[in-house]
């Protein structure tokens, strides 16, 4: 695999200076929706310009409406070329999922006019009401994933415009070191979630089951994790009958990517992630229609989330044990693949008939789920591009959650809405199991189109049994087609934030 994505900006500094003498190429500030006299720091860039602003606003050019994007050329009256001013919208609406997208919007523009050095005020933090300290570290991942690039496989273009840095303007010297700490930690879990998308967006003749092992296992030496990769041998040892049965179409054999963060005293993990990682989904003997089948490249978001937390919360410290599991298989068709109609052995023991070989995640998830507990996870997350049902029933906003555990979702949940990625539950009803039922196994693999997500979920809670588990479906987060915010065409990185957070709060 060629080498990961840079950040871009490469550095985020703070700094203690009033904002109308900031030396760079360009300035944001902002303004919320219904504003007629900026204050606090566009007030005084505002009067810097002659009322430049307080014009375009009383002119009906500017309004403060969420998205809003207005450049105002200083003409050499601040030391910036060019003001950007940012509509932050109603002021009682405005979060730090906000901040994120507005400073992604904003520096996205500011590159393609050639701005190198940008200077930033915190939005929100003045009269929005958020904390300074989340707001930097909104404004440092908003910066990073906004001005994301997946360009490794073009040639470099001569004129290619670059984002050297960003400095985050504040007058208070007093929380520069909070400002500072803060500013760390969003770089951090911000190049985790850039790992995960350069994950999600390789093609798959690069990130094979090895290509993804050796990945996994560089991230692991640079950033001070283990990491073990189980072969076939091994696994059929250890009864993996799922995960194999699925990969014997493959010219590309499997692995077992078992990652492991030792940053605290516990001697058993107190989570385990557990990310799917299908390389490449054809849809097996059940093929899946030659439209948009490229896209199965990223059929493997669940594992690329893994090892970007994991990289992240390495680099952070964490004081808590976590394990990451990661089965990494080709789904592919072949004289030797897995026919509808097999019946495989799971790890636990539990016999599957196989109806639909294009639902073959939740048979590797299923021998991944019960070699975390194995291993003794005291608790269970489990991250998958796992149906297109989830997609139909959810859309593009929020990943689907499921359960056996109300208290461990609540705190999941928690977790997700603090670092700005929306889940949302969805029934595990005990009449769902009858779709699942099968006349020559225990269970089968597929309960049909009706409630397909929540089947694929009961399907998986054969193999957790007791211990406290969550599964999130990011079939529908995993990537887009279009640029908002800070999320760019490809793979999003979804769920990074979400395990990080969950771990740091796990660590308390």
């Amino acid at each position: 695999m060629a080498a990961r994505t840079p950040a871009e900006p490469a550095r985020t500094a703070v700094r203690v200076e009033d904002v109308t003498a900031y030396r760079g190429d360009a300035l944001v500030v902002n303004l919320f929706e219904g504003v007629r006299e900026p204050a606090g720091a566009t007030g005084a860039v505002d009067k810097a310009l002659g009322g430049a602003i307080s014009a375009l606003i009383r002119q009906k050019e500017m309004s403060g409406k969420a998205g809003e994007l207005t450049a105002v050329h200083t003409f050499g009256r601040l030391p910036v070329a060019r003001v950007l001013v940012v509509g932050l919208g109603k002021k009682e609406k405005f979060d730090l999922e906000g901040v994120r997208a507005v400073t992604g919007e904003a520096l996205r523009l500011l590159r393609r006019t050639g701005a190198r050095r940008i200077g930033t005020i915190l939005h929100g933090a003045g009269a929005g009401g958020l904390d300074p300290a989340a707001a930097a570290q909104a404004v440092t991942e908003g910066a990073i994933l906004g001005c994301y690039r997946f360009e490794r496989y073009k040639k470099p273009e001569n004129d290619r415009k670059v984002l050297e840095g960003l400095t985050i303007l504040t007058r208070e010297a007093a929380a520069r070191g909070a400002l500072e700490e803060a500013v760390r930690r969003g770089r951090i879990v911000a190049e985790g979630v850039v790992l995960a998308r350069d994950l999600v967006n390789s093609p798959p003749n690069d990130l094979t089951p090895a290509g993804l092992a050796g990945a996994a296992a560089t991230a692991a030496r640079k950033w001070g994790f283990s990491c073990r990769v189980l072969e076939g041998g091994q696994m059929r040892r250890l009864g993996m009958g799922a995960l194999l049965g699925v990969a014997q179409g493959s010219a590309n054999p499997p692995r077992l990517i078992v990652l492991r963060y030792r940053g605290g005293r516990q001697a058993k993990p107190a989570v385990a992630f557990v990310g799917t990682r299908v390389t490449f989904d054809t849809g097996g003997i059940s093929i899946k229609p030659a439209e948009n089948m490229e896209s199965m490249k990223g059929d493997m978001a669940g594992a690329a989330a893994v090892i970007g937390a994991f990289s992240a919360l390495a680099r952070l410290k964490a004081p808590v044990h976590v394990l990451g599991v990661i089965p990494a298989v080709e789904n592919m068709p072949s004289g030797t693949a897995t026919r509808p109609g097999d019946v495989l052995r799971a790890m636990s023991g539990k016999s599957i008939e196989v109806i639909n070989t294009d639902a073959e995640g939740r048979l590797i998830l299923a021998d991944a789920l019960a070699y975390a507990r194995r291993e003794g996870a005291a608790r269970l997350v489990d991250v998958a591009t796992l149906t297109g049902a989830c997609v139909v029933a959810l859309g593009t906003i929020r990943s689907g959650a499921f359960t056996n555990d109300e208290a461990w979702l609540a705190a999941v949940r928690e977790a997700s809405e603090a670092a700005g990625e929306k889940i949302w539950p969805l029934p595990m009803d005990e009449e769902y199991e009858e779709l699942i039922k099968s006349d020559v196994a225990e269970i089968k693999n597929t309960g049909g189109r009706k409630g397909g997500a929540i089947t694929a979920a009961k399907f998986l809670a054969h193999f957790v049994e007791q211990t406290p588990w969550v599964h999130l479906d990011i079939a529908g987060t995993f990537e887009t087609d279009k640029e908002k915010g800070y999320r760019v065409k490809g793979g999003t990185g979804v769920a990074v934030r979400t395990l990080v957070e969950l771990a740091l709060r796990l660590a308390k």
